[in-house]
């Protein structure tokens, strides 16, 4: 492969949250970017995360071929970012994650470009969640199109702006009390920017070649102990009661249609009742952040950095965790 600034690489879906963290590593490794977004006048605030003229999006939508292929021409790698965690509209998992993975990754193998491609942690266990189902036949038509593929499989992933630690830490300034589904589920919280980091390593072509990477954090705990971290750090104490899975979709039934951090769907229901969590195996055969000889960031390390303004006296709170 050509030298970094030599080399074009077409970051699908980099506008999100993972995404503009992809964006950022790959743009301090001197890559030249083109970011294929759906809305390329909302994604903006990614050129300032790379110099002049380094990164550049463009109109691009999984659904409509034409639009990947002109994303990626030209191309040398293609890392696929794009993703759902509910359905509405036209967003639906399976053209999203399993059509849409299978021609971006068809374009790139026309391109004669790799892939790296970024699943789900929990593929191919026997969750009956759809979400995990869409992302398993994303995962094969990848590898069937592009078989040199990387496939990335993150755990729960926090940082800055996510949806999972900043969701809980808004509930609890709101109410005195939270429901908690899959309390005893065990998760394994992964820091956005070790993702990323892993992400560009792919890039660099320091993975092997039609392999699936577990990417997890350093501890492995359960959704309440997650959530109790995130509310100690934020210095809120609401009562955290458990909800069983039966009770949870009956209600999911009516909150998937509920706005922002309210929102609960019965699919996201059903992804709780699984583990999710590295395999034994992926960490034998050195497919795991260490392996890459990544140093996973801790939960404690890095939610301080931006839970603070939950906090009742924000930056200036004397509790800290």
């Amino acid at each position: 492969m050509p030298a970094p600034i030599d080399t074009l690489v077409t970051v699908f879906g980099g506008s999100g949250f993972l995404g503009r963290h992809v964006v950022r590593a790959l743009a301090q490794r001197d890559y030249r970017l083109r970011v294929g977004v759906r809305r390329p006048e909302l994604a903006g605030h990614l050129q300032p995360l790379g110099k002049v003229g380094q990164i550049n999006p463009v109109q691009a939508n999984v659904r409509y071929p034409a639009s990947v292929e002109a994303a990626m021409r030209g191309a040398h790698v293609v890392v696929n970012l794009v993703g759902i965690l509910s359905e509405g509209g036209a967003q639906r998992f399976n053209r999203v994650h399993a059509r849409g993975a299978q021609v971006i990754a068809q374009a790139a193998a026309r391109q004669g470009a790799r892939v790296v491609h970024v699943s789900a942690l929990g593929v191919g266990t026997e969750s009956t969640s759809r979400y995990l189902a869409s992302k398993t036949l994303g995962e094969r038509a990848v590898l069937d199109a592009s078989p040199d593929a990387t496939i990335i499989r993150p755990s729960i992933v926090f940082g800055p702006e996510d949806h999972f630690a900043n969701r809980f830490a808004a509930l609890a300034c709101l109410s005195p009390v939270l429901p908690l589904v899959g309390a005893d589920t065990k998760l394994q919280p992964v820091f956005v920017g070790d993702v990323a980091a892993a992400i560009a390593d792919a890039v660099d072509g320091k993975t092997q070649p039609g392999t699936a990477y577990e990417i997890g954090g350093p501890e492995v705990v359960t959704m309440r102990q997650a959530v109790e971290t995130i509310l100690r750090i934020a210095g809120r104490n609401p009562a955290l009661i458990s909800l069983p899975f039966g009770l949870a979709k009956l209600n999911a039934a009516f909150l998937q249609f509920a706005p922002g951090d309210f929102k609960l769907t019965p699919d996201q229901v059903e992804m709780l009742k699984s583990d999710n969590v590295v395999s034994e195996a992926a960490k034998r055969e050195g497919r795991t952040l260490e392996g890459l000889g990544i140093a996973p960031e801790s939960m404690v390390a890095v939610l301080p950095s931006y839970l603070w303004r939950f906090r009742k006296a924000g930056q200036f709170a004397r509790t800290l965790a």
